[in-house]
Order: C-alpha cells, then sequence, then structure tokens
C-alpha cells in the first residue's frame, strides 16, 4: 500500500473513531439564563470542557429564574443552573428536584444584581436602598431572588416588606421597561440590564445587592430522574468545576473596584461571556459575579432562604435545605 492510501486510511479511521466517541458521548439539556452569573457553564460549553468529559450538552435559554426549575421538573432540560426561587424551592420540597451545587452569589465588591431608581422617583427623594419603603417596586416575580434580596433589605433597615409594593413582571426585560417607563418607582435588576437602562437615562443606580446583604444566589440542581444518571451528573460537575476554577482565577483574580481586566489572559474568558450573554466585552468586565472556585454552597444559607420564605408564605413549610440537597454531590461551605 502506498504513502498515499495509507494517509487516506488513517484520515479515515480517525473520522471513524471521533464519530463513534460523539455517537457514546451523554446527551443533556441545560437551562439557564444569558447572564454572567452562569459565566462557568458558558466556559465550559465553549472551550470543550463538556465535550472532553463525554457529553453532548445543548444549552437552552431561558429569561427568568423559575421557568427553568419547571422545565427541569417537566424534563424539557436535565439541569438547571440559575438563581433559588419560592418556586424551585416548593418543587424541591415536593421532591422533583435536587440541588447538586453552588453557583454565582452576592458578595461585597462583585456587582450582580442593583436597586435601580425611576427618574422621577429619584428626583423626588428615592436616593438609597434604605428608601425603598413604601415604593413601587418592580422585579421578575413574586418569591424570586429578587424578591428576597428586597426582604434582606428590609430586614436590614428596620421596614416592612409588606410596605413595599411589589409589582412582578415576569421577565427582565418588562421590569426595565417599567421602570423606564416611570409606571414603578424602582427595580431589582441584574447589571447587564440595568447598564444599558443607565446609559440611556433611563434609571438612577442605588446601590448593589451584595454590598448591602451577600447571599447564596444561584445553583445547579436537576431532577431525580436525572440523577440516576450517576455518570452524567459527575462528568457534568466536574467540567463546571474545571470552569468555575478558571473563571475564579483568570477573570475574578483581575478584578479592581468590581471591574475586571482586559488583558492577554482575561480577554479570552470575557469574550466568551461576552458572546453568551450578548453584550460586548467592555460591559462585560463590569458584570463579573463571584463564583467559589470549588462549586461549593454555602448551605447554611440556603436554609435561612427556605425559613424565610416559609414565614413569608411563598414556600411550602415542611422541609429545609438538608430535605433538597444531593449530599453526594455538593461541595458544602
Amino acid at each position: 500500500m502506498g504513502w498515499v492510501a495509507r494517509f487516506a486510511l488513517a484520515g479515515l479511521m480517525a473520522l471513524t473513531i471521533g464519530a463513534a466517541k460523539a455517537e457514546d458521548a451523554l446527551k443533556a439539556k441545560i437551562g439557564v439564563l444569558r447572564l454572567s452569573s452562569s459565566a462557568p457553564v458558558f466556559i465550559a460549553q465553549d472551550k470543550g470542557y463538556f465535550r472532553d468529559a463525554g457529553l453532548d450538552i445543548e444549552l437552552k435559554f431561558f429569561d427568568a429564574a423559575q421557568p427553568i426549575a419547571v422545565a427541569v421538573t417537566s424534563g424539557d432540560v436535565d439541569f438547571g443552573i440559575t438563581a433559588f426561587t419560592a418556586g424551585l424551592y416548593n418543587l424541591a420540597g415536593k421532591g422533583t428536584l435536587k440541588v447538586i451545587g453552588g453557583m454565582s452569589r452576592e458578595k461585597a465588591g462583585y456587582p450582580l444584581i442593583g436597586y435601580f431608581a425611576s427618574n422621577n422617583a429619584y428626583a423626588a427623594g428615592l436616593k438609597t436602598p434604605k428608601d425603598l419603603a413604601g415604593k413601587r417596586v418592580a422585579m421578575t416575580q413574586v418569591g424570586s431572588s429578587f424578591h428576597y434580596s428586597l426582604g434582606l433589605l428590609a430586614d436590614k433597615y428596620g421596614f416592612k416588606l409588606a410596605d413595599v409594593k411589589i409589582v412582578p413582571l415576569q421577565s427582565l426585560s418588562n421590569a426595565s421597561a417599567a421602570l423606564k417607563g416611570e409606571t414603578v418607582d424602582a427595580a431589582l435588576l441584574p447589571i447587564s440590564t440595568a447598564r444599558k437602562l443607565m446609559g440611556e437615562g433611563g434609571a438612577k443606580f442605588l446601590g448593589w445587592v451584595g454590598d448591602e446583604t451577600p447571599w447564596q444566589l444561584g445553583a445547579v440542581f436537576a431532577s431525580p430522574k436525572t440523577l440516576t444518571n450517576k455518570a452524567l451528573v459527575t462528568k457534568l460537575l466536574g467540567a463546571l468545576a474545571k470552569a468555575d476554577r478558571e473563571y475564579h482565577d483568570v477573570i475574578l483574580a483581575s478584578m479592581k473596584d468590581g471591574v475586571a481586566s482586559i488583558n492577554d489572559k482575561t480577554k479570552p474568558l470575557l469574550e466568551i461571556i461576552a458572546k453568551y450573554t450578548n453584550l460586548p466585552v467592555e460591559q462585560v468586565v463590569g458584570n463579573c459575579a463571584y463564583i467559589d472556585p470549588d462549586g461549593k454552597l454555602d448551605v447554611k444559607n440556603v436554609d435561612n432562604q427556605i425559613k424565610w420564605l416559609q414565614e413569608q408564605g411563598f414556600a411550602d413549610k415542611g422541609f429545609d435545605a438538608d430535605a433538597i440537597i444531593a449530599k453526594e454531590y455538593v461541595k458544602a461551605d
């Protein structure tokens, strides 16, 4: 056999082996938001960490956190990576979801979710987060992570959450439009949504949730059915752990005054985040949420969230953090 034939045969064999490996890959769908708080997911997908782990991952994007929890329960997606909500906890309390890892956190010095005032409300005296008492505040949904953040703020400054007029608008875009249109006094919004709004002169900044009341915001979760496939879960968490560490050691390590540096090391990762969040790199640098480098979950805070939501009547009673966490997978603080 001549060298040309041998070369062609080797190429054919490589293609065949590659195709076989692709067929052997475990397929899964991940429900996620187009927010930088899910940066490790985007890094793992774009840099091939999922693929290298033997996974064929499809990302399915949503516009709010609660629908992701519902999609995991229904089987529309296999994993969810988003913020904790009352709805998510209620599903988990019924045994239809299990938390398997940590993701984003509200932490001082890492801008993520902020309090923003309409121009008219700001001119009328709404200047700081503690001034939100008695105001009309837009958010995605009742019992959402935004709602919990507002509850923590009320506890901190001693005003009654019941005195705040919550306006649930189901999506970030609706909340942003309401603030700009002056139909609400304030809104809780992620920095990626709010920056465009402020750039257009549509809102005023009041403060960051992480600076006021740090807490465990996001997590990785799955249905009991998905958890029966231990190989799938282990491979997914392993790929995410690699991306968590890279994100932390490269991007978060470069941050100063809440903004990541753009340099030879950070730029490739920032460009990946920009690609999946539909934002320019120049905006992504100020959107970098804190994520534990080992993917740890603040279990104590999760338990506090559940208790608070139960006291408010947003979550069913009769369960705690231990009941909804898959301990064989979770790394706890």
